[in-house]
């Protein structure tokens, strides 16, 4: 614990931190419906005690579209917290406000296909994307979530193999847009200049932004599953337990001119 403590220390330190987290499984349990998650007590307040705190920035980072992320995150107009969305292919800034990319005009027949080949596969059910859709199996039997993975995957072969392909825990998602949690970390850590990033999440889209991470970062791994992160957590509460040390070692420290 010796080294993650310095770690915190280092981070925290920093004269401008971004502290950057994935939402689904990182600060919100997973739950069969995807619109039903909310982060949970204790990770809502810690989020809230780090954006009030100077020279820090809280952005959750999620693969959510922009607008299923507002709903989850209960986010309003007035909050000093960034999100971006659809792995870095949207955002919302408190002084921007909202910011998206074009959709692709052929989008909805490829995602209409996906549909009736996931409705033959019991528990499988698409949802629909800003930038694409994805393919949910949490309740179908290991069997028809494999069947529903390998028609859906042969779609997206014949019909747009040109799309990025993502697999995270009974999600198979596949977008026109090919942005990453990597490069959405280092446009924020560039347009805000920050000193020192601080990175969260779960699954395995994550792992792009935590191989990104530099020596003077943080990088956190929720849960099971080979990763780059510097420390793994067991849980939500876990990653509270750091980022409030974080917060604390920040609040005791003094933001210089």
């Amino acid at each position: 614990m010796t080294g993650l403590d310095e770690r915190i220390r280092s981070v925290a330190s920093a004269r401008r931190l971004l502290v950057a987290l994935d939402f689904d499984g990182t600060l919100s349990p997973l739950v069969a419906d995807p619109m039903s998650a909310r982060a949970t007590p204790a990770a809502t307040r810690v989020v809230e005690r780090l954006s009030r705190l100077d020279g820090v920035t809280v952005a959750l980072v999620s693969g959510r579209s922009l607008r299923d992320l507002r709903i989850i995150a209960e986010h309003g107009d007035d909050s000093g917290v960034w999100l971006v969305g659809s792995h870095g292919s949207e955002r919302w800034t408190p002084s921007g406000g909202l910011a998206s990319a074009a959709a692709d005009p052929g989008s909805a027949a490829i995602r209409a296909r996906a549909e009736t080949i996931a409705a033959a596969f019991e528990g499988a059910w698409i949802e629909d994307k800003t930038f694409g859709f994805a393919l949910h199996t949490r309740t179908s039997t290991a069997e028809a979530e494999a069947g529903a993975h390998d028609a859906v995957d042969a779609l997206m072969r014949d019909a747009a193999p040109q799309w990025r392909r993502r697999e995270g825990k009974h999600v198979l998602e596949f977008s026109w847009r090919h942005e990453g949690k990597d490069t959405a970390v280092a446009e924020l850590r560039a347009e805000l200049g920050a000193d020192a990033v601080v990175f969260a999440g779960d699954d395995v889209t994550d792992e792009d932004a935590l191989r990104s991470l530099g020596d003077g970062d943080l990088g956190i791994r929720v849960g099971e599953g080979d990763t780059a992160a510097h420390t793994r957590v067991d849980n939500i509460g876990g990653l509270v337990d750091v980022l409030d040390r974080i917060a604390e070692v920040r609040a005791s420290w003094s933001t210089p001119e």
